[in-house]
């Protein structure tokens, strides 16, 4: 195998996993080898910032626009699906003559038309929703020997998960021959649960809190993994003219106690430290290299249209960008502008109102200036943990970000209240399996919403694409499962922890609403679904159950 003409692009990002974990940033438990000798070998953006949860970085990352423009402003509740119209950064590589492969992590959308294989990748092994255990995963699944998906086929794979994404990856890779290629690798670790290997979680058992120490191995388990790909780039002579990228994907989710560089807040929080991340880019053949930092406000937004000019791709027309290319930061040195003020705001609670986005809660960023929930204002420079207020002392800074921001907020506005849906009725996926996950104003995406039983209903957006007879099936549990409707799941006793027995439920009847059409069957003891038919015209409606 030999490098191609164009460079293959190799994108890592890891989940939950902050700032703060790894060693070559500081942290004084954590030992990240393969971590640190990429950051030795790399470009470093030192002030760079995603959004404070999962789903909102990922459309960022891969569109270069704004989340509450390109519609994945959520985790779920139907705010995590990316606008269709909008082209990937997986379209654009392969409309460039590309292989596009993607492996682990995508909650960008579990159905048509946006899977990762709707959204430019021709190769896909993933999990569905937010991670292995979500409510739309396979049915006992642990992180060990899983089923995912792989395409639209769902396939048993050996082994730990974090493990078969890289493995995988590789494999693919070898398959490319002399093709240029981008491999995503989007691990769901370090996010929870934490289960791991004991072998990773061991070295820490004494140093940390049981959860940090699994949160922990399972970091070192990753870059063990990088380590893996690493030497197999040089055996393989792509090493030179791979550009290799590692990135986390929001603050830490479990490690703030033990290290947080300074930083105020975690994952989900509008202080520095739910939101800036690490950031390393290396590529020899491109003077990407040798261990320099970037100084100066970076986004996540801005790693595509910096994809796009280091790799020379061709755009579609009309194609604009709320990032910025960094190519030439990256290859000259060339400084970053100070004067670039950046808006960080993603859909989350208000009022108690899940999936809400209010006014002003965010943050707005200029030089070393942060303007919190509208109306808190820090210098990270010198305050780096934001404890000190200085609204008060500079109001023409407030004002400035201010009036920034409304300009922002007001030309997002019209995307707040939209939803996009599914569309059914195709040969794209047929059968559609529909989640809890995807109800709009209603949280029930977690294991323990399912076993727990939420008491609720919800709605599905959706788009008919052709006129028919539909055949509608509820179940409780996944199809897999095998349980009935009325019966509690078993303790799922995996290889590294459990989750509890799921609540026994008297269901005496179902229901289902489609468009303004309702229906009710009784439910037998024994049944494991529930199937209704209905009419359904082309366009959009709504399913509530």
């Amino acid at each position: 195998m030999s490098s191609t003409t164009k460079p293959n692009v190799i994108f890592i990002l890891t989940d939950d996993q902050g700032y703060g974990d790894l060693s070559c940033l500081g942290n004084p438990v954590l030992h990240t080898p393969n971590l640190d000798q990429l950051y030795n070998e790399s470009v470093r953006c030192t002030d760079f910032h995603v959004a404070p949860v999962c789903t909102p970085t990922r459309g960022e990352l891969l569109t270069g626009r704004d989340a509450l423009y390109n519609g994945a402003s959520f985790v779920c509740m139907g705010r995590s699906l990316l606008h269709p119209d909008l082209p990937t950064m997986a379209d654009i590589f392969a409309d460039n003559d590309y292989y596009t492969g993607h492996f682990g992590k995508w909650h960008l959308g579990d159905n048509y038309p946006y899977r990762p294989q709707d959204r430019g990748f021709q190769e896909t092994i993933h999990h569905p929703s937010w991670g292995i255990t979500s409510a739309a995963d396979y049915f006992g699944n642990d992180y060990f020997d899983d089923h995912y998906r792989h395409g639209d086929q769902i396939k048993q794979y050996q082994g730990y998960c974090t493990d078969i994404w890289f493995e995988e990856a590789m494999n693919w890779i070898n398959r490319c021959q002399n093709q240029p290629f981008l491999a995503y690798i989007a691990t769901n670790a370090p996010h929870g649960p934490l289960w791991v290997p004991d072998q990773y979680r061991d070295p820490y058992r004494n140093q940390v809190k049981a959860n940090e120490a699994s949160f922990f191995g399972m970091i070192a388990n990753i870059d063990q993994n990088l380590g893996r790909l690493d030497q197999y780039l040089h055996q393989n002579g792509l090493h030179e003219n791979t550009i290799l990228i590692f990135m986390t994907d929001n603050g830490t989710a479990s490690g703030e106690n033990v290290f947080n560089a300074d930083m105020r807040g975690k994952k989900s929080s509008l202080y520095e430290g739910g939101h800036r991340v690490p950031f390393f880019i290396r590529w020899p053949d491109g003077n990407i290299r040798d261990g320099r930092d970037v100084e100066g406000l970076t986004r996540g937004t801005d790693l595509l249209p910096t994809l796009i000019d280091l790799c020379e791709l061709n755009l579609p027309d009309g194609l604009t960008f709320d990032g910025l290319s960094l190519a030439d930061s990256l290859q000259t040195g060339q400084p970053v502008s100070t004067e670039r003020v950046s808006v960080i705001q993603f859909g989350h609670p208000n009022e108690g109102i899940w999936g809400y986005t209010a006014e002003d809660q965010a943050a707005v960023m200029w030089q070393n200036w942060r303007l919190v929930n509208g109306h808190e204002l820090y210098n990270v420079n010198i305050d780096p943990g934001q404890n000190n207020d200085l609204s008060t002392e500079h109001p023409d800074i407030v004002s400035q970000l201010h009036d920034h921001y409304q300009a922002w907020w007001d030309g997002v506005g019209q995307n707040l209240s939209h939803y996009h849906p599914l569309t059914i009725g195709t040969a794209n996926e047929n059968p559609m399996r529909l989640c809890s996950c995807d109800w709009a104003w209603v949280y029930a995406d977690n294991q323990s919403n399912i076993r727990g039983c939420v008491m609720d209903s919800g709605t599905w957006h959706v788009e008919v694409a052709k006129e028919g007879l539909y055949s509608l099936t509820l179940r409780r549990w996944p199809q897999e499962s095998e349980l009935g409707i009325s019966t509690p799941a078993p303790v799922m006793q995996g290889v590294d922890g459990l989750w509890p027995e799921g609540k026994a439920l008297p269901v005496a009847s179902a229901w289902l609403q489609a468009g303004n059409v309702e229906q009710h069957q009784p439910v037998v003891s024994d049944a494991t679904q529930v199937t209704f038919e209905t009419e359904l015209k082309t366009g959009a409606t709504t399913f509530k159950s």
